[in-house]
C-alpha cells in the first residue's frame, strides 16, 4: 500500500548498509575457505595442491552465484535485481575461469605425477567418478558462459537464454556431488563438513524459497486476476490486476513485477513490468508499449484471466530518499515507475524531465500533469531525437533545467543509452552518489 516517502538525512542508506552485510559475508566465508585449505593438507603435488586450492574458491563461487538470484526480499529491495544481476553475470565469467584453471591444473597434476600426457591423462580421469563429474560441470559452465556472451545473448530469444542458463544449475548439481565424492576438500574434518554442508543448504533454500515458494503462495495466496484493460494510446496500454488481501503483498511505488498471462501467451513467455501506479491494497496497474509479442497482445486480454506475478522487486523506491527535493527523469515507457513514485512524494519540491519522441508518445502525460499540479510541481517534457542535435541530457542542460540539481535525489529511469548518459551527466556536475538512484528494466 502507498505511503508517505521518508527522507534519510543522517545514518546509513539501506543499500549501503546491505552492500556491508553481503561483503562481510563474502570475506568471512574467503577467509574460512583459506583456513580449510591451509588445515586440510596438500595435494600429491605442488600443481594439485594448486588445483585444490583454485578448486575450494571455484565451489564457494558457485554457491554466492546462487544467492545473487534467489532474489531474497530482504537484499532485492536494498539493492536491486539490475544489480544484482549484474554482479551475478561477473561471478559468473570469474567462475568460468576458476573452473578452466582448476580443471587444467588437476590435468597436468596428474600427467606429471604418472608421467603421461595430458590428453592420456584426461582420458583417464573421465573414467574415475568424481573426476567425470567435474570435467562435465566444467563442460555446461562453458556452454552457459558462451550463450551469456553480449554476441550470443542479442542474438538469442530471452526465452531461449533462459532455458540454456538454466542448465547452471545442473553444474551447481554435478559440482556438489563431485565435492562429496572428493573427501579431501568435503569431508577433511569435522568442521568442514558441517560447514560446507550449512553453505550448500543455505544456498539451495534460499534459491527454492526466494523463486519458488515465495511466487507460488503468494499466487495461490492473493489469486490475481485482470480487472480491466484500458488503452493509453495506439501503442499502450495499462492493466489493471485485482487479487485477495492485495493490502498484504508487500509492493511499493516505483518497483516491477515479472508478469505471466497463461490464458494468452504461453506460461513460459513472461514480461518485467513496472508498477504505473502506487499500490493502493484493492489493485495494481501496469502499463506497456507494444514493442514485443507479449507486451503487443495485453491489449487482447480478457477481463477476469488468471495472472501469474513474481515479484514484487526492485529498489527504485522512496526507501533510499535523501533530501526534501527531488528531480525524477524518465524516458519512454520508463515514465511508469517515475509516475507511480510521484503518488508518494507528498512534500518537498518535485521536478519531472520527461523524454520522448514527440508529444504523442508521452504515455500518461496527463496523469503526470495531474499528480504534478496537485503538488507544485514541474514538468518538462522534452521532445526530439537525440540524432537531430536534440540533447536535453548533457550537464550544462541538465543545470540550466533544474538549477539546484545536487541538492536533489535524482530518480532515472529510461532505455539504456539514455539511462548511461544521464548517469555520466549526473557524475559531471558532482551530483552526491548516495543521491542517485537508477532503475535498468531488463530480465538479463
Amino acid at each position: 500500500m502507498a505511503t508517505g516517502h521518508r527522507v534519510r538525512r543522517s545514518g546509513v542508506l539501506p543499500r549501503v548498509a546491505a552492500r556491508w552485510a553481503l561483503w562481510t559475508f563474502v570475506i568471512v566465508n574467503v577467509v574460512v575457505v583459506e583456513a580449510l585449505f591451509l588445515t586440510g593438507g596438500t595435494g600429491k603435488n605442488g600443481t594439485l595442491t594448486a588445483a585444490k586450492f583454485i578448486g575450494l574458491h571455484a565451489a564457494l563461487l558457485m554457491l554466492f552465484q546462487l544467492l545473487l538470484v534467489a532474489r531474497l526480499p530482504w537484499l532485492d529491495r536494498r539493492i536491486g535485481m539490475d544489480r544484482l544481476t549484474v554482479w551475478h553475470r561477473w561471478a559468473g565469467f570469474t567462475l568460468l575461469w576458476t573452473v578452466l584453471t582448476h580443471a587444467a591444473l588437476v590435468v597436468l597434476g596428474y600427467a606429471r605425477l604418472d608421467g603421461a600426457s595430458m590428453p592420456a591423462t584426461l582420458l583417464a580421469l573421465s573414467g574415475v567418478p568424481a573426476s567425470l563429474l567435474g570435467i562435465l560441470a566444467a563442460a555446461v559452465v562453458v556452454l552457459v558462459a558462451a550463450v551469456s556472451t553480449r554476441y550470443l545473448r542479442r542474438r538469442l530469444r530471452y526465452e531461449t537464454w533462459h532455458a540454456l542458463h538454466l542448465l547452471l544449475y545442473l553444474a551447481i548439481g554435478l559440482s556438489f556431488v563431485h565435492q562429496l565424492l572428493e573427501t579431501t576438500t568435503f569431508g577433511a574434518s569435522g568442521f568442514a563438513r558441517v560447514y560446507w554442508w550449512g553453505m550448500w543448504l543455505l544456498a539451495f533454500g534460499a534459491l527454492v524459497f526466494g523463486r519458488l515458494v515465495v511466487p507460488v503462495w503468494r499466487n495461490a495466496y492473493h489469486r490475481f486476476r485482470v480487472a480491466a484493460v484500458v488503452p493509453e494510446s495506439d501503442t499502450a496500454v495499462s492493466v489493471y490486476v485485482t487479487g485477495r488481501h492485495l493490502d498484504r503483498l508487500p509492493a511499493r511505488a516505483g518497483q516491477f513485477s515479472i508478469w505471466r498471462f497463461p490464458g494468452h501467451h504461453h506460461w513460459w513467455l513472461a514480461n518485467p513490468f513496472s508498477l504505473s501506479a502506487a499500490p493502493d491494497g484493492r489493485s495494481l496497474r501496469l502499463t506497456a508499449r507494444a514493442v514485443g509479442r507479449t507486451s503487443a497482445g495485453l491489449r487482447h486480454l480478457a477481463v477476469g484471466s488468471r495472472v501469474f506475478m513474481e515479484g514484487p522487486y526492485g529498489a527504485f523506491t522512496s526507501l533510499h530518499r535523501t533530501r526534501p527535493g527531488a528531480l525524477l527523469i524518465a524516458g519512454g515507457v520508463g515514465i511508469t515507475p517515475i509516475r507511480a513514485l510521484l503518488e508518494e512524494h507528498t512534500a518537498g519540491d518535485v521536478v519531472v524531465l520527461y523524454r520522448v519522441r514527440s508529444a504523442q508518445d508521452a504515455v500518461l502525460v496527463g496523469e503526470v500533469r495531474e499528480l504534478l499540479a496537485a503538488r507544485g510541481g514541474r514538468l518538462h517534457l522534452l521532445t526530439g531525437q537525440t540524432a537531430a542535435g536534440t540533447r536535453p541530457f548533457e550537464p550544462d542542460s541538465l543545470r540550466a533545467l533544474v538549477t539546484d540539481i545536487t541538492e536533489r535525489d535524482v530518480y532515472v529511469c529510461g532505455p539504456p543509452a539514455m539511462t548511461s548518459a544521464v548517469l555520466g551527466a549526473l557524475r559531471t556536475l558532482k551530483v552526491p552518489a548516495r543521491q542517485v538512484h537508477a532503475e535498468r528494466f531488463s530480465l538479463a
